[in-house]
């Protein structure tokens, strides 16, 4: 056969040439026809080949979003991670895990899985900074999944500026639970809390701080310390202006130098980020308590219901565990969850590279048991005072140059130490006909809060005035009934929930002496028994001081025990510390005490 054949079909997939009816200059246009298609054909296939790899991988469908909420301190260190995690195309059930991280403190996480406050984007997984938080809504009730697989560690430590280190050393050697617990107790004036200030963050608010106080706590109980040196502690801590809510706040203020040497309480990895983003003048140190500490553990809490997104989470959590991701989080000052450091805090500026010893993590009742001591400790003080002034003040206090009067007024002065300025206080005198005939009470100072101004002066320091001034009235009685009666009515009036509320009865112990008649002893304990409401507790605090004191032991202690309350009898003015703590531990178990 000769000749050509016609055809529809492509040659080599593309159409056949043509002559064309008309003749055309040579040029870029015959080059451009057949480079077009080659473009076309590259463009097809890599279109093809995409289809094909992420079919392989699984991403051909929607994404798979993995919402994840964390601490702040550990946000941006998971937020790499989760950046890589995101580029290998984690395939779920044919989808790609799509991982993002927002940050959201713990508290605010916390109150609102508990339905109490707290407004918090909706998450799958939660990465808090201590399992503590898990404790306590457990608790609570609240019904939050377990704790998962610790992401990293970070000691609980204590800190301080680098130049008040060798101070800090002279005022109680080295760094310890026990040495700060000294430091902060109110009671032990003369202590090392004469040099030493201590900071803490609010337990309430901060897991560091909670960790602090139950590392202090377990330390002191396994030394045998009695309770009271440690609500001395708490009560100072709570009531000191230092308790803050950030940690950052908290570091900042060890560079400000004052009368005492600020001694802080932060995690390692806080202490390594404050140095690094702030680079103070001098660098913030770590210490590290000899006994051994407990560690912010950021657990994995995976909190999704839907099964596909419960996978994403554990491949995501597999990945945390991965050397690139451990790696990632030693680089932001974090130790892996074998407490394995690296080079951020490889045994330079304080840090150690070997991990402090751990103490054993508290169960959920025992940091129950904390928070709910530190919020009772936190209330605030609403008292009065009554102060004998009958004529048996007078008498003389055998082997001291006091009355009886004096000594009692010392000891008013003396406890007032222990109280913050945010109490609100109040002082009455007691004896027969104080006020006119048949009045046995007079109000000297109303009560208010001590920080108040009144005429010129605060209130705190008119009721010390009026406490060494005040005479015995030398043919007064001890109407005390009528006293504490009116004064234990109009406080149960005036109750406050946010404070413990509490009439202080400083006396010789005569118990009453009131011959123009007045409340009986027996008709004092039934109105004080009448009046007490466990709802709203307002209990009788007793303090005697005097031979005489043992002789009325026995009416004290049942108009103590009428309203929750405690009887004393001091053998010397010091004493009374001690009978002011117990008083303020009593406010843990109130109102069954």
């Amino acid at each position: 056969m000769g000749g050509r054949h016609r055809t529809d079909e492509l040659e080599d997939g593309y159409p056949p040439y043509r002559e064309q009816p008309r003749r055309r200059r040579r040029g870029h246009g015959a080059v451009l026809v057949p480079l077009a298609g080659s473009v076309a054909l590259a463009v097809l296939l890599g279109v093809a080949a995409f289809v094909v790899i992420n079919r392989d991988r699984g991403c051909s469908g929607d994404a798979l979003p993995l919402r994840v909420t964390a601490s702040p301190d550990i946000q941006p260190a998971l937020s790499q991670i989760a950046d890589r995690f995101n580029k290998a195309a984690h395939e779920i059930d044919g989808r790609c895990a799509a991982v993002t991280v927002s940050k959201a403190v713990p508290a605010t996480v916390a109150s609102s899985l508990a339905g109490v406050g707290g407004k918090v984007p909706a998450m799958d997984v939660w990465i808090p900074d201590s399992g503590l938080w898990i404790s306590t809504l457990r608790v609570k009730k609240v019904d939050v999944p377990a704790a998962g697989t610790s992401v990293a560690h970070s000691p609980i430590v204590m800190a301080a500026s680098g130049s008040v280190v060798p101070t800090l050393k002279k005022s109680f050697g080295e760094a310890s639970w026990s040495g700060m617990i000294n430091a902060a107790n109110v009671a032990n004036v003369d202590g090392p809390g004469r040099k030493v200030r201590v900071l803490v963050l609010d337990p309430s608010l901060n897991a560091t701080g909670l960790g602090a106080l139950l590392a202090a706590s377990g330390v002191a109980k396994a030394a045998g310390a009695g309770d009271e040196q440690l609500v001395g502690a708490l009560k100072n801590l709570s009531g000191s202006t230092s308790t803050v809510r950030e940690q950052e706040a908290l570091l900042s203020s060890l560079g400000v130098k004052g009368s005492k040497a600020p001694l802080g309480i932060a995690s390692e990895q806080g202490v390594w980020a404050f140095n690094r983003a702030k680079k103070p003048e001098v660098p913030t140190v770590p210490l590290y308590p000899v006994e051994g500490t407990l560690s912010l553990d950021y657990p994995m809490v995976i909190v999704a219901e839907d099964t596909a997104v419960r996978k994403a989470a554990e491949a995501f959590q597999k990945e945390l565990g991965s050397e690139a991701s451990r790696k990632t989080l030693q680089d932001q000052g974090f130790r892996t969850p074998d407490d394995k450091g690296g080079k951020a805090i490889s045994g330079s500026d304080g840090f150690q590279a070997k991990a402090p010893q751990a103490l054993p993590v508290p169960d959920d009742r025992t940091v129950a048991k904390m928070s709910q001591t530190w919020s009772r400790i936190k209330l605030g003080t609403r008292l009065v005072t009554l102060l004998d002034v009958s004529g048996t003040m007078a008498l003389p206090v055998p082997g001291t140059n006091l009355t009886r009067m004096q000594a009692i007024s010392r000891i008013a002065i003396e406890g007032m130490k222990l109280f913050p300025a945010k109490s609100e206080m109040g002082l009455w005198e007691f004896a027969t006909h104080l006020d006119g005939r048949g009045v046995d009470y007079r109000e000297t100072v109303s009560v208010g809060p001590l920080t108040e101004n009144l005429n010129g002066v605060l209130r705190r320091d008119l009721i010390n005035r009026k406490l060494a001034a005040t005479r015995a009235k030398a043919t007064g009685d001890t109407g005390l009934n009528d006293a504490l009666a009116a004064a234990y009515e109009q406080m149960t009036e005036e109750y406050q929930s946010d404070k413990i509320n509490t009439v202080l009865i400083l006396t010789d112990g005569a118990g009453n002496d009131d011959p123009d008649g007045g409340i009986g002893d027996q008709e004092i304990i039934r109105r004080l028994k009448e009046q007490y409401d466990p709802e709203k507790p307002v209990s009788v605090l007793i303090i005697a001081f005097g031979p005489d004191a043992p002789k009325g032991r026995r009416q004290m202690a049942a108009l103590a025990k009428a309203t929750g309350g405690e009887a004393y009898i001091a053998k010397d003015i010091l004493e009374v510390r001690k009978f002011f703590l117990e008083g303020m531990k009593r406010r843990l178990c109130a109102p069954n005490c």
